[in-house]
């Protein structure tokens, strides 16, 4: 691809000649064909850490490789960021509690980026000090690639942690926890453990999903070439853009059908359902009470609206604010996560229950990961996600519990979230699966 290696050439000169600005980023358009894959050009590059985002209305594309500074407490960030400069990474489900600092938060100022913006590519590089040593990683860029084979469902054992027996055991204690006043609402995970005959790429996988799962953020993170966490969310825990604030509520479930007329029953069954309309108003008042600190301003959508998946539907509503004064975008991350949509609520009340209960860790598995500079930012909630390594691939997919749940209705749900990722790589049934008797 002649033209990157053009521009890799460019930026080379320019930091030998010195034509850099006091920002410590210099930038070049670069000029793809259409048929440009950036997660395949990902898969090509040797540079650790590595990161993909694609936002969830596809107008931002980034490859994130490389660092120049870590940080577990992001707000130490703001002190060197330059104002183009951005911060990828995240945190953990439940970053307190996690073993090691990798499993509670990383978030890292990538040397280098390149990022797609509408129909506009660029290669841009995050200066350090020591200019010879970015000169050299530049020189490892691999221009070009070659595109992966299409992924083919294969054959494959699969477990679940926990099994039905135990599920049945967890959800009966959070029903009699909630009864007795404990908390309103618990969300318990499943993860899923597919061996696959023959290994694949995190790549692959994450290039399937995006053509399969649209409405979704999209994102890859590899700390080392041992193992990748990748998925293909539709929720965004929010999105800031000077002091304005986006987020939303997205909770309450139903699946879909191929059916159109038994599609749109589904449809109308979720927007009319009690259980779940209080599951979603649970959130909602979650996420107002955790932001009112923070803001101005606070607007909700009265109504909420469908949002329609591949395999499932659920119900969203918008909620907008005015960020006060002097509020950094990224501390909303720790008054945000993790929401009751993805936890419970009260939020340790659930989340104590949860560390009980699960009988496995969530590490990323509903954390959050996007990025933050001085005047923007962007997190999703990291669920319908993997860990890929090798021929092993563990899904995740929660369920949230309130008053009225059943466990073969809440397990199906399991079924049709974990489906999102796992049809793509396994011909296993998982929609033949029950889980019945309570």
């Amino acid at each position: 691809m002649s033209g990157l290696n053009q521009v890799i050439e460019s930026l080379i000169e320019k930091i030998r000649n010195g034509q850099v600005s006091s920002e410590n980023r210099i930038s070049q358009p670069v000029n793809f064909p259409a048929s440009f894959n950036a997660i395949d050009w990902l898969q090509e590059q040797i540079l650790y850490p590595r990161f993909y985002w694609q936002s969830r209305d596809e107008r931002e594309e980034v490859v994130a490789l490389e660092q120049i500074h870590t940080f577990t407490d992001p707000i130490a960030a703001y002190a060197i960021l330059g104002p183009q400069q951005r911060v990828w990474g995240g945190k953990a489900f439940d970053s307190e509690h996690a073993k090691t600092r990798h499993q509670s938060s990383y978030f890292f100022l990538p040397k280098i980026e390149l990022m797609r913006q509408d129909d506009n590519w660029s290669l841009n590089v995050n200066l350090s000090d020591d200019h010879e040593r970015t000169i050299r990683d530049l020189k490892k860029l691999k221009a070009d690639y070659q595109p992966s084979a299409p992924l083919q469902p294969q054959s494959s054992t699969v477990h679940y942690s926990p099994q039905c027996d135990e599920w049945k055991h967890i959800l009966e204690k959070a029903l009699i926890a909630i009864e007795s006043k404990e908390f309103e609402k618990v969300v318990l995970a499943r993860k899923t453990i597919v061996e696959l005959d023959q290994p694949i790429q995190a790549a692959q996988l994450l290039k399937a999903s995006r053509v399969q799962n649209r409405n979704s953020f999209h994102f890859l993170m590899s700390l080392s070439p041992n193992d990748s966490f990748l998925g293909s969310t539709p929720e965004r825990l929010y999105h800031r853009s000077g002091d304005m604030l986006e987020t939303e509520a997205l909770a309450g479930t139903i699946g879909r059908d191929d059916n159109p007329e038994k599609d749109k029953q589904l449809a109308d069954w979720l927007l009319n359902d009690d259980k779940n309309l209080r599951e979603n108003q649970i959130v909602v008042n979650d996420i107002i009470e955790r932001l009112t600190p923070y803001t101005e301003t606070i607007d909700v959508q009265p109504e909420a609206q469908l949002i329609q998946l591949r395999r499932v539907q659920h119900l969203k509503r918008h909620i907008n604010g005015n960020l006060s004064l002097g509020v950094k975008g990224v501390q909303l991350l720790t008054a945000l996560q993790p929401t009751a949509a993805i936890a419970g609520l009260p939020r340790e009340a659930s989340l104590n229950f949860i560390r009980v209960n699960e009988p496995f860790t969530r590490g990323w598995y509903s954390g959050s990961l996007g990025y933050f500079g001085h005047h923007k930012a962007e997190f999703c909630v990291c669920i319908r996600s993997a860990v890929v390594t090798e021929n092993t691939v563990k899904l995740y997919a929660g369920a949230g519990i309130v008053p009225g749940s059943e466990a073969e209705f809440e397990w199906q749900e399991l079924n049709r979230k974990t489906a999102t990722l796992l049809n793509l790589i396994s011909d296993y049934p998982i929609e033949n699966d029950h889980c019945e008797g309570l």
